[in-house]
């Protein structure tokens, strides 16, 4: 399937011509194995955000081993880096994720199977977001030196995406200035390049402080911080039904004493607040503070609050998605193997009313524009530059994002196809890039008109420093 994606898009150019103008896909096709070698080991990896130290170090050594230059440590990140090759412009930046989920295990089985030995898992597919994309990279690489193209490729290894908010860091470190696109994938149970936006977000740990002491034999000497954590969630309960529609907040508490006859003298709660306008999670912010001061007060308790991250929604270039998604439906999509269709049905058995059938994976989605209710750090970057990005079936179509089903799919041949999948959109919409001044020009003109003439950037995290313990 992907020989005959190659010779479509060679189209009726002569051989060699043609064969420099597809090195990307040629180097893709003959180096499947790798990528799916470096998924899985990032699979197995399943190192939290921040904490990706063997993943970041095999990306980093797999790109330098294909001759890029590699920053490391990047943005006061140790796992953050930045792998550049070329020269000169247009200088296109390809994005990699490759952090895990905590509390999450599964082996690459379709069926319910723990992994004891693992706390963490790649339930959002960040393994194979990783690989894809510098498989994607190298491979326009090979067709810069093959066609003598002037440009710059760079990998982009953002940590922490999991409420790490790695690329913001990247971004306020100045990282992106002089980068002209930037392009990004994710995991999903779909291929599309849909352009759809996401929720501004911001996440604050609320550590609430108080006295300990028997809680039987003496409670009138206690201030219970237990008192004030859920003081603060009833408040903001309430404060559920005053905000605008589209505001989602949710939260756990992380941490509420140890024994019912103690007092607890600490407490702490995790909160997410979000809404499609980064405005309107500032004003929302102030109230949620409001809430955690006056539970301290009424329960006699000392308050802690450190903001975690903040992400902004992301600027859809619509000009750039429509680009990517005629890239895609020249490539198709995935045809799984009787081996994958098996584990396929298998997995598709635990679903409760999935909302997409089997065999969707052969098909691209239809091309729209829509509101997405997840948050992402490559919001930060996409109003920074012009940004785009797709979704490749990685999961059995049906799945859930953050499941087992999704983390089994992730350590698999069906999410490898999906990461092969997405190193072709993304290597190919790049030569793109690389080859129409007009696209660059529609792209650029239309970013600018969407951020605005008096744009100024704001993380929404603030001025704090990386949070690189916040998974501890």
């Amino acid at each position: 399937m992907r020989k005959l994606a190659l010779a479509a898009l060679l189209g009726t150019a002569s051989c060699v011509v043609a064969a420099q103008e597809a090195a990307h896909l040629e180097w893709l096709n003959d180096n499947y194995e790798q990528t799916a070698s470096t998924a899985r080991s990032i699979w197995e990896f399943a190192e939290v955000g921040y904490q990706e130290t063997r993943s970041s170090a095999l990306l980093q050594k797999q790109l330098a081993a294909e001759g890029f230059s590699v920053e490391s440590g990047v943005a006061d990140i140790p796992t953050a880096f930045v792998a550049s090759y070329g020269s000169g412009g247009p200088v296109l930046a390809i994005l990699g994720e490759f952090d895990a989920l905590p509390g999450i295990t599964q082996d690459s089985l379709p069926t319910r199977s723990l992994l004891e030995e693992k706390a963490a898992g790649h339930a959002c597919g960040h393994n194979l977001f990783g690989a894809g994309s510098a498989a994607a990279a190298i491979a326009v690489k090979e067709w810069l030196d093959s066609t003598g193209t002037p440009g710059t490729i760079r990998f982009y290894g953002t940590p922490a995406e999991e409420g790490g908010s790695g690329k913001v860091y990247m971004v306020r470190a100045g990282l992106f200035d002089d980068v002209d696109f930037a392009l990004h994938w994710h995991p999903s149970d779909r291929n599309s390049a849909a352009a759809q936006t996401t929720l501004a977000n911001r996440s604050a740990k609320f550590r609430f402080r108080g006295v300990s002491a028997h809680a039987a034999g003496a409670p009138e000497r206690g201030r219970s911080a237990l008192d004030g954590v859920e003081a603060m969630n009833y408040m903001v309960n309430m404060m559920r039904e005053h905000v605008p529609q589209q505001t989602r907040i949710h939260y756990v508490i992380t941490s509420g004493g140890n024994a019912p006859n103690v007092v607890p003298d600490y407490a702490e709660v995790f909160y997410y607040l979000r809404h499609p306008h980064a405005k309107t999670v500032r004003s929302l912010w102030e109230r949620l503070e409001a809430t955690a001061r006056g539970a301290a007060e009424g329960t006699g308790t000392e308050l802690e609050i450190e903001i975690i991250h903040g992400n902004h929604p992301v600027l859809v270039n619509e000009t750039l998605h429509k680009m990517m998604d005629a890239t895609m439906r020249e490539i198709g999509g995935i045809d799984y193997n009787a081996e994958e269709s098996r584990f396929a049905k298998e997995i598709y058995k635990s679903f409760d009313d999935p909302a997409r059938e089997l065999g969707s994976e052969k098909l691209i989605q239809p091309y729209g524009l829509s509101l997405g209710y997840g948050s992402t750090d490559v919001g930060d970057v996409s109003i920074a530059v012009p940004t785009v990005g797709l979704s490749t079936a990685t999961y059995v179509p049906g799945t859930a994002g953050h499941s087992w089903q999704a983390v089994a799919a992730a350590g698999s041949s069906v999410g490898f196809k999906g990461a092969d999948l997405a190193a072709r959109a993304l290597s190919s919409a790049a030569v793109k890039l690389y080859t129409d001044k007009a696209l660059r020009d529609a792209a650029i003109a239309e970013f600018q008109e969407r951020r605005g003439d008096d744009f100024e950037y704001e993380a929404l995290l603030g001025d704090r420093a990386p949070a690189l313990n916040y998974r501890n």
